[in-house]
């Protein structure tokens, strides 16, 4: 076989992956435009869902629950907003399904068995992040940034006072919203992916466990990040991640030892002692 044949050969598997992961990304990329357009047509429901952490505390001062749209094409932009953010979650699992039946078939079986617990372990671990921050920490940071205010609120101030009320922009709520939401969902993943890594080989227990003091602040430093300056939402979230870091240490252990123990009963199990 001449070395133009040997190209040629080459080359026909590699165009029909191009097809292929054409045809998937088409596949996705139409789920979410049309989970866009869906969210598109609902994103006031939406939006009156993700004010109800402001709202509550506000009612909690006596306070009435009213945003405010500082630029004439705001609320165009915040139902923007919503339905890409909204369009993307809604469609996850379908592009996820693409994303797998793209890479599936160039995977062993017992390839397959290790990955996919990943993949159906990575949507629930972010909407589990997502919901820790609605539920929990947006009420504590609003609470927080809502202790600023004085005067003029029913509360008995004189008139020496300067007034300080809450009068906040749809837009900018919606991005701290948004903000907090993603971040935690994304701090959710750690346990995921170290997990993963340490199915590959990447890391291992013993690794994770010694450098703990670096963790400890690299987790800070993403809990000062990711959260206002309030000192219990960034506690909260670093006790939090750190947690899931313990966690994800502990599942990188069972790994380890289950792999040993399928390798020692193959026989192909090598003590370091022995090395």
């Amino acid at each position: 076989m001449s070395a133009e044949d040997q190209i040629e050969d080459t080359a026909a598997p590699l165009i029909e992956h191009l097809a292929e992961l054409r045809t998937r990304v088409l596949y996705a990329l139409g789920a979410f435009v049309v989970a866009m357009v869906i969210c598109y047509s609902v994103w006031n429901p939406i939006f009156n869902f993700l004010t109800q952490p402001i709202c509550h505390a506000l009612a909690e001062r006596g306070q009435q629950c009213g945003l405010y749209l500082i630029k004439l094409q705001e609320g165009f932009f915040v139902a923007i907003n919503i339905s890409f953010v909204g369009g993307f979650a809604l469609s996850f699992p379908v592009i996820g399904y693409q994303l797998w039946r793209f890479v599936a078939p160039g995977l062993y079986r017992s390839e397959k068995q290790a990955f996919l617990p990943f993949m159906l372990a990575s949507p629930a671990m972010f909407f589990a992040g997502a919901a820790f921050a609605y539920y929990i920490i947006l009420p504590m940071a609003f609470t927080f940034f809502l202790g600023f205010q004085q005067g003029g609120l029913g509360d008995g101030a004189t008139n020496e006072l300067a007034s300080i009320g809450f009068q906040g922009s749809v837009q900018e709520y919606l991005g701290l919203t948004i903000k907090f939401i993603l971040a935690f969902g994304i701090c959710f993943q750690l346990p995921v992916l170290l997990t993963l890594m340490g199915k590959a080989g990447l890391v291992s227990s013993k690794g994770l466990g010694s450098v703990r003091k670096y963790a400890v602040v690299v987790i800070l430093i993403v809990a000062a990040v990711a959260t206002p300056p309030d000192v219990i939402s960034q506690v909260t979230l670093f006790t939090v991640v750190y947690g899931l870091y313990e966690i994800a240490i502990q599942l990188v252990a069972r790994i380890e030892r289950v792999r040993e123990a399928k390798m020692r009963a193959e026989g192909t199990w090598v003590d370091e002692e022995d090395e």
